[in-house]
């Protein structure tokens, strides 16, 4: 099974780092960009992604409202959310918007994104 994939981050770069991990991952697919959590938010509901992987700070709504959103209406979607904070530095509403995970920007890697993925099919 092909896990298709949704990027938001208001960041070229990192969207272009995360477009080079899935392409060289087996199993993932990149079937959308996003730079806003409104933009995310509308291609989940018109692409219907498996993972959407979330930046944290974005213009507009922003990932953790976008989140909460995504869970809301697509509960099938996993949200994991992305940022350069320290984990123990998240907003509050960062536990509690629906997301399954968090992973720090500079430990995302094919590994880690393959692990999160397996933990979240044993559920």
């Amino acid at each position: 099974m092909t896990v298709r994939v949704i990027v938001a981050d208001d960041q070229t770069p990192f969207r272009r780092a995360v477009r080079a991990v899935l392409g060289a991952t087996d199993d993932f697919e990149l079937v959308g960009e996003a730079s806003s959590g409104e933009e995310a938010v509308a291609l989940v509901a018109s692409l219907r992604p498996d993972l959407v992987l979330m930046d944290i700070m974005m213009p507009g709504i922003g990932g953790i409202a976008a989140a909460r959103s995504i869970a809301a209406a697509s509960p099938g979607t996993l949200t994991i959310l992305l940022s350069t904070y320290r984990e123990e530095d998240l907003p509050a509403q960062a536990r509690s918007c629906g997301a399954a995970a968090y992973l720090h920007k500079s430990d995302f890697s094919g590994t880690m994104l393959r692990e999160f993925w397996a933990a979240a099919e044993r559920r």
